[in-house]
């Protein structure tokens, strides 16, 4: 198993930047890829980024240009840099580890998340 824990949300306020991180514990030598998805108040659950284990990552349209995600293997943690900073963008972020289950299937762990509010 894998336990993953997020910080740095908070209030900002539009154009500004904020760094998110998610610190990994447990089976993490066998995370396949890891990700940032955030949740608005009444919306779906969206991908934001997403890293693999080989480093290729891939953006939403909303997050491109904007939105860095990077991963720091001896810390065991994975980071999203948010800049330029829409009041859109307000929903909790979730960091996600996949771990592969089975050929062709993984299963997926989350964080608790942590709530960013772009309001000025």
């Amino acid at each position: 198993q894998v336990q993953l824990v997020e910080s740095g949300g908070g209030l900002v306020q539009p154009g500004g930047s904020l760094r998110l991180s998610c610190a990994a514990s447990g089976s993490t030598f066998r995370i396949a890829s890891s990700g940032w998805y955030r949740q608005a108040p009444g919306k779906q659950r969206e991908l934001v980024a997403s890293i693999t284990n080989g480093g290729s990552t891939n953006y939403a349209d909303s997050a491109k240009g904007r939105f860095t995600i990077s991963r720091d293997n001896a810390k065991n943690t994975v980071y999203l840099q948010m800049n330029s900073l829409k009041p859109e963008d307000t929903a909790v972020y979730y960091c996600n580890a996949r771990l592969p289950a089975g050929v062709n299937s993984f299963v997926g762990y989350w964080g608790q998340g942590t709530q960013v509010t772009v309001s000025s």
